[in-house]
């Protein structure tokens, strides 16, 4: 037994040996001959690539038309065309000159009292360093904040806000009176 399983092992030998050998040897100079062959036959497909088309400008009659970059056509473009509604029934005062105070935000706006004049009641607001005497009727903040109400500790502010659809809402804002660290 030990015959025929030395007889298979050479066996086994010899046909590893032959395999390897059927790949032969290539030195380096074969090699590269062979890679600039394959090189020289291979011919790269180009399609011609066509004239560029002539641009023509659009002429944009703006007459009668929204503006294209305004904020309300985009969204317009992204939501649909807007339904028919009712006319909004908060609509601010936009024609009215503007008061001083409306050019600061709330949050930077300070109630430090509230004295009586006349019989009615007036806020002291600082505002940029400076205190401005408010009474209802006057305007304040970004959001054209008209006040409402002065009360002894706060003020009360009807401000008007746009949608991204450009309706008008009310929303209603209280600026509370600071108390003053000694």
């Amino acid at each position: 037994m030990n015959q025929a399983l030395s007889g298979r092992l050479r066996l086994t030998e010899w046909t590893l040996v032959l395999t390897l050998s059927a790949c032969g040897y290539t030195t380096e100079q074969e090699l590269r001959g062979f890679v600039d062959a394959e090189r020289a036959a291979l011919r790269p497909v180009s399609k011609a690539i066509p004239a560029p088309k002539p641009f023509e400008a659009a002429s944009y009659d703006e007459e009668g038309k929204l503006d294209p970059f305004s904020k309300q056509t985009f969204v317009q473009s992204m939501v649909g065309p807007v339904k028919a509604t009712k006319p909004s029934i908060a609509t601010p005062e936009l024609d009215r000159i503007r008061e001083p105070l409306e050019a600061f935000s709330l949050d930077s706006m300070a109630l430090v009292g509230v004295l009586s004049q006349d019989g009615r009641k007036v806020a002291l607001v600082r505002a940029d360093g400076k205190l401005h005497q408010i009474v209802p009727g006057n305007y304040l903040g970004q959001s054209l904040g008209k006040v409402t109400k002065v009360e002894e500790t706060r003020i009360t502010l009807r401000e008007m806000v746009q949608d991204d659809l450009g309706e008008w809402s009310v929303r209603s804002t209280i600026l509370k009176l600071q108390e003053m660290s000694k």
